[in-house]
Order: structure tokens, then C-alpha cells, then sequence
């Protein structure tokens, strides 16, 4: 339910930084609004699906999608980030490193599929946090409203790995869920208001 939720507000949200960066960015914009767009329906589309089909034969490939999807949506989260704020050495480092992570994570899910579950949730944790590296130049290139909200995404992330599978916590899967819906406004507001569209 809350997936199906997300994935609706994704969609709209997508069409509008793309119909924006369209109207009123250049070519960087408008590659980074297709990029973040996209990988954010991705994820939400692969977990309204997982969710809504897990008693199926399909239930297997779908748990991957949704778990590859995690990946994608963390380099699509840092590629406006780093093609349109912090575009140079830095920006293009971070933006490499987001893309390899990626791919390497995706092949090690499908090729360990339903194992190392601690181990992939670390290292989203991990990939998500390493643009602390870059900390520095972020307060110098992104203003502080972008890093406050990217923050906050990055806390309310962070923070519902908590209830995910929890089996202490009422409906703790669909807590986290919540957590991660907040997470990713955070992250869209940072995006769309102080990244792609600062004047708008």
C-alpha cells in the first residue's frame, strides 16, 4: 500500500522535474531529472510489484529487482547531486564511485540471490554515506536547505533499517516503508528545490 502510494507520487514527481528541466535547464539538468526520475519509479515500481505478487512463482525474480533497485536509486540520487551542483573532480568522482557501486551490487545480488542479506544492507548504508568523503566541497558547492534535507533523507533511511523485518515492532515492514517514502520526499525536495531549480 505504501509502495503503490510511492510509486504514484514517483511518477508524477518525475514528470515534473523532467517537463522543468525541459522548460528551463540545460543538458545537464535534463539528464539528471531522466536519471533520478527514472531510477526512483524503478524502485518503487519493482517493490509495488514484489509486494503485490510475493505469493507468486515470480516472487524470486521480483525480490531481486526490488533489492537491485535499492542500488539504482542510490546512484540516481547522487547523479543530480554531482552532474549539476558539484560538476568537476570531486562531482565526477563521487558520481563514478555511485554508478561502479552500483553495478557491482546489482551483479553480486543476482549472483547471491537470498543471501548475504546483512551484508547488502551494509553496504547501501555504506554507499549511500560515502559522500561524507566529500564533505568539504558539498558545504562549499550545495547550499545549506539542499544539505539539510539530503541529510534528513539520509537519517530517515538510515533509521528505518530498524523496523525493516523487525519481529518485535507491530508492522514493522510497513514502518519502514513510511520510512522509506520520508526519505525520498527528503531527497526529492533537495533535488528539485536547491539542486535542479534553485530560482523556481
Amino acid at each position: 500500500m505504501t509502495h503503490g502510494v510511492g510509486l504514484l507520487a514517483s511518477l508524477v514527481g518525475a514528470f515534473v522535474l523532467v517537463s522543468l528541466s525541459l522548460e528551463r535547464g540545460e543538458a545537464w539538468h535534463v539528464a539528471s531529472a531522466v536519471i533520478y526520475g527514472a531510477t526512483l519509479v524503478a524502485l518503487y515500481a519493482a517493490s509495488t510489484l514484489y509486494h503485490a505478487l510475493k505469493g507468486t512463482g515470480a516472487r524470486g525474480v521480483l525480490r531481486v529487482l526490488d533489492h537491485c533497485a535499492i542500488y539504482l536509486l542510490i546512484a540516481g540520487t547522487y547523479t543530480p547531486i554531482t552532474l549539476v551542483s558539484m560538476r568537476g573532480g570531486w562531482g565526477w568522482t563521487l558520481f563514478g564511485l555511485a554508478w561502479g557501486l552500483a553495478a557491482v551490487g546489482i551483479v553480486f545480488k543476482i549472483l547471491a540471490t537470498g543471501r548475504f542479506a546483512v551484508l547488502s544492507t551494509v553496504a547501501y548504508v555504506l554507499m549511500g554515506w560515502m559522500c561524507i568523503v566529500a564533505a568539504r566541497p558539498m558545504f562549499v558547492l550545495l547550499s545549506p536547505g539542499a544539505l539539510a534535507l539530503l541529510g534528513a533523507g539520509g537519517l530517515l533511511y538510515t533509521a528505518g533499517i530498524v523496523f525493516y523485518n523487525s519481529k518485535r515492532v507491530p508492522y514493522s515492514h510497513a514502518v519502514w516503508h513510511l520510512f522509506v517514502v520520508a526519505g525520498s520526499v527528503c531527497h526529492y525536495l533537495a533535488i528539485a528545490w536547491y539542486v535542479l531549480f534553485p530560482t523556481v
